[in-house]
């Protein structure tokens, strides 16, 4: 069942809705620190924009030109219980569980990140199916093993799955801040823009996106994370299996007899793919 997020319901983040997408601008002075309450609010907005149907993409972002996120609030780890011994847990839970919403999801969830980003707030980044930087302010760092600690909230997995093993303990064991270039080059981000077109370039693809029949961003988004943890044989079987239940909803029909009515296998407009398919009418069940 579908529901609805209250907007109001937020103090450190600022939500506003265009075309299908959630813009969530996080405000929480001085540096936007991943502070229990922000890390609540995140959680909550997680949970509920996954269940939002009028929702089909969701962009985290900052107005602080300096930080996106930073790491999670050190004072309040120091607070951390650590009687007895450490227990393994048996399911995803507090923070763990808020960075696999935003990863698993049906929708396409996107990290604007202009500034610095570290610890936490990277982690939740890594999290998101997309991350944009801006050159010359966005810098990225996991600081936790030079304090003693480790990146606790999915970093240690996240990111040699994301950048490679070596460049992972790099970050991770050195402590280091990598430059948007080299995480553009590592893969850490999909692209580091000069800084005035990174909110542009990511409002475009956002919208675009939202464009889009959204059984078929949420099934193709689900198969894609499959890679993630299905050995390739099972991926692919499930592939199919996705593929094959797109076919079946109502969107699928009218986008690709509305594809071909617009040029689509024609030699000429075959060679503007990209700009295409936005013309596709996909709402349009009578479409012959």
């Amino acid at each position: 069942m579908s529901t609805h997020l209250n907007d109001e319901d937020f103090e450190l983040l600022t939500i506003t809705r265009d075309r299908g997408v959630a813009f969530a601008s996080i405000s929480a002075p001085p540096m936007n620190v991943m502070t229990p309450s922000l890390f609540r609010e995140l959680a909550k907005f997680g949970a509920q924009i996954a269940e939002d149907d009028s929702c089909r993409v969701v962009v985290l972002r900052s107005d602080d030109p300096d930080f996106f996120i930073a790491h999670f609030d050190v004072s309040a780890i120091l607070n951390f219980p650590v009687e007895g011994p450490a227990e393994r847990p048996e399911q995803l839970e507090g923070f763990h569980l808020m960075c696999e919403t935003f990863r698993t999801m049906p929708k396409a969830t996107i990290a604007e990140i202009g500034g610095r980003v570290g610890g936490g707030g990277s982690e939740l980044s890594m999290s998101c199916d997309m991350r944009f930087g801006a050159i010359g302010r966005t810098v990225i760092n996991q600081m936790e093993v030079p304090i003693g600690i480790l990146p606790g909230g999915t970093g240690t997995q996240r990111l040699p799955r994301l950048i490679g093993r070596g460049p992972a303990m790099e970050v991770i064991l050195g402590g280091v801040d990598i430059d948007a270039e080299t995480a553009e080059r590592w893969g850490y981000l999909n692209r580091a823009l000069p800084p005035e077109e990174l909110r542009s370039h990511v409002t475009e693809l956002a919208l675009r996106i939202a464009s889009f029949p959204p059984a078929a961003v949420a099934l193709a988004k689900e198969s894609v994370n499959n890679a993630d943890t299905l050995p390739l044989l099972e991926g692919l079987l499930e592939e199919r299996y996705l593929f094959q239940k797109l076919l079946r909803t109502d969107e699928a029909m009218p986008a690709m007899k509305s594809f071909l009515e617009q040029g689509g296998q024609t030699r000429e407009a075959e060679k503007e793919m990209g700009e295409l398919v936005t013309k596709v009418d996909w709402s349009n069940p009578q479409s012959p």
